[in-house]
């Protein structure tokens, strides 16, 4: 079945409110390019309120970098999907590499996280990957059966259909290597098995994105491929032109 292509820009620490301003508004303006496509952009929390009522009637969604796995409580420094959903939030990436490396995520983390965003509504962008040593180990495959059977762990088929999964080559971001369109659809294949192994038919309908610097001059050539159904853009989406020309590789 056909699925449709989601881009997704993840700011990360980049962009006051201020600084937001002018990008959306570049990206509001061409709003009809964005016909057939979902889109997505991710500011930092404490940007997300602003978005939201910037992006207010455009096909612009928005979404948060993390939530908590609890409602409330003593949790210091982290935001729950309520607290997402009151502002206006509708999706948002959990297990990002970035998350994993410097702050302790696990797969049991993720699970916990993933769980919590499906419960109160939000469409979770869940990551997943494998650094450049597993990968010059050959441990790729290993690595990403791992983290779909421990991460996605006592999902329902249902849930899983209300998921997006995004494929991140941690190998290949900021290190000089880049993995060719046929590299990320070996990955994005293998990874669809798994689903399928797991879940049965609805993995033909759930989105795997590709992480791993998707740019305006390579989007095209990598959404071209059977399993791969949009992207997770770092650095790109901070740029309206470069965002909008990974849309339109679309």
């Amino acid at each position: 079945m056909a699925r449709r292509t989601l881009i997704a820009g993840n700011w990360k620490m980049n962009l006051t409110v201020a600084e937001a301003q002018p990008l959306v508004a570049a990206l509001k303006a061409r709003t009809a390019a964005m016909a057939g496509v979902d889109v997505a952009v991710c500011p930092p929390f404490t940007s997300l309120a602003a978005v939201v009522a910037a992006t207010a009637g455009t096909p612009i969604q928005v979404g948060a970098q993390n939530v908590h796995w609890e409602q409330a409580g003593a949790f210091t420094g982290e935001v729950s999907a309520a607290m997402l959903r009151e502002v206006g939030v509708t999706c948002v990436i959990i297990g990002h590499s970035e998350r994993r490396q410097y702050f302790g995520e696990t797969d049991a983390t993720v699970n916990a996280r993933l769980r919590a965003a499906l419960g109160s509504g939000l469409m979770p962008i869940v990551c997943i990957g494998e650094t450049l040593r597993q990968r010059d180990a050959g441990e790729t495959e290993a690595v990403v059966r791992g983290q779909v059977a421990e991460g996605l762990a006592g999902l329902t088929p249902e849930q899983l259909g209300r998921s997006v999964i995004a494929y991140e080559p941690v190998w290949a971001i900021g290190t000089g290597r880049t993995a060719t369109p046929e590299q990320a659809q070996e990955v994005h294949r293998f990874l669809r098995g798994l689903l399928r192994d797991a879940f049965g038919g609805v993995a033909e309908e759930v989105r795997i994105l590709y992480g791993g610097s998707m740019k305006p001059g390579n989007a095209a050539s990598l959404l071209a491929q059977a399993d791969i159904d949009g992207g997770l853009i770092g650095g790109a989406s901070l740029k309206a032109e470069d965002f909008l020309g990974i849309i339109a590789g679309a």
